[in-house]
């Protein structure tokens, strides 16, 4: 009886997602050029944050890497929370599987449930891309040998109202970043235990303790496309005011599609990132494209945009890009049909920028901020109010990139 009950509620035809993800244009691949057999495994010492702390930019940026989330209260606090989850993403399978159904859709319906159960805001599944997993751990090189079948993305709002009072790189920025990380590691470490609970080998994977590669694993869960900022995969629904923890297990699960809403031929008419940057790692153009190591995408200044957000002394980390993002919008009925028309009208597209900027979203509401600007700045645990706080770029393009 318990079997069947818990059979029958897996397949509640009523919509789990809390958003409308059956709205989505699936398709075979994403929306990237991808060349399977040229994407190699990458080392996880040679990720930006590893490299400003083996000293790569130079002294400044070695000291500043292991304070600019700490140096504000907030932000620190949630990073230690992320640290107190390093050692819980990995456990020993139950030796007995438990009475449920061995049945994919079934399975990944409830995995699904379960992680929205634990405040997910959305999830996606994907068969686990060999060239997903990371070749070397840091800091100690350790090899990295992860053989699951299987990816499930957790992905957590940095939310839409801190979003849209904040500048993007002042004080709440890195915090923001974090309340992401955690939560989303917590709820990953939670997840992959229930896995293994249930007689199935599970490995959570979170920002203190990645043993895969994020971005790949999004485009292959149809949680997003990627965008004119680099590695960065934007979500039709919160833009890329998010961040993502992994799952990987052999437990059999029915995997998603990538999705195309239309994203690659709006960022080549948009540019509102790149004009914002205050790094200036963002191109223009809509032919900045290039291949790197098997992807076709718009090619960022990664130095460049790690240092600006490890080196912020007006503030903590950066997200400016998230902040000005067209597609940063509270999930309300006026939002969804332009998101509808962005998506489905590629003719609109070429307004979408001319309009956002016409009512006034990407700029900050200083009347809606909550948080105190405070630093830590000797690491001694005494606070005070920073001179400054952030601001954003304006640059000018490099060349004409008039819309047609």
């Amino acid at each position: 009886m318990t079997i069947t009950t818990t059979y029958q509620r897996a397949f509640n035809p009523k919509r789990i997602d809390p958003y409308p993800v059956e709205v989505l244009k699936r398709v075979d691949r994403p929306t990237t050029i991808i060349h399977d057999n040229d994407v190699q495994r990458v080392d996880e010492r040679e990720a930006g944050f590893m490299r400003c702390r083996r000293g790569d930019f130079g002294p400044h940026y070695q000291k500043e890497v292991d304070r600019f989330i700490q140096k504000n209260p907030l932000g620190g606090s949630l990073s230690w929370m992320a640290v107190n989850l390093i050692d819980l993403v990995d456990g020993v399978a139950s030796e007995h599987k438990a009475p449920i159904p061995d049945d994919p859709e079934a399975l990944a319906r409830h995995i699904k449930q379960t992680a929205y159960f634990l405040r997910a805001d959305m999830v996606g599944i994907c068969k686990l891309p060999p060239y997903a997993v990371y070749t070397n751990k840091y800091p100690t090189g350790k090899e990295v040998h992860l053989d699951h079948k299987y990816a499930i993305a957790i992905l957590i709002d940095q939310d839409y109202r801190t979003a849209q009072a904040a500048v993007g790189n002042d004080w709440v920025s890195g915090a923001m970043s974090f309340l992401s990380y955690s939560t989303s590691g917590f709820i990953a470490c939670i997840l992959a235990e229930y896995i293994r609970r249930l007689g199935y080998p599970a490995m959570a994977h979170h920002a203190r303790n990645y043993h895969v590669v994020v971005p790949p694993i999004l485009l292959w869960a149809g949680l997003g496309e990627m965008c004119r900022v680099g590695d960065i995969v934007l979500n039709p629904f919160m833009g890329m005011r998010f961040k993502a923890a992994v799952v990987t297990t052999d437990m059999p699960l029915a995997v998603d599609k990538p999705i195309d809403f239309g994203l690659q031929d709006f960022c080549a008419k948009c540019e509102k990132c790149a004009k914002y940057c205050p790094s200036g790692s963002i191109p223009f153009g809509a032919d900045a494209k290039e291949m790197h190591n098997g992807y076709e995408k718009w090619a960022n200044d990664v130095d460049a945009c790690t240092k600006a957000r490890v080196g912020n002394q007006a503030g903590s980390s950066c997200g400016v890009c998230i902040s000005v993002c067209p597609w940063n919008k509270p999930f309300t009925p006026f939002h969804r049909s332009v998101e509808w028309t962005m998506r489905n009208i590629p003719a609109a597209r070429k307004f979408a920028v001319w309009g956002d900027d016409l009512m006034g979203y990407g700029q900050p509401k200083p009347d809606e901020k909550w948080w105190f600007d405070l630093e830590d700045v000797n690491g001694d645990g005494q606070l005070t109010v920073p001179e400054q706080s952030g601001n954003r770029g304006n640059r000018k393009p490099k060349k004409s990139t008039t819309i047609e």
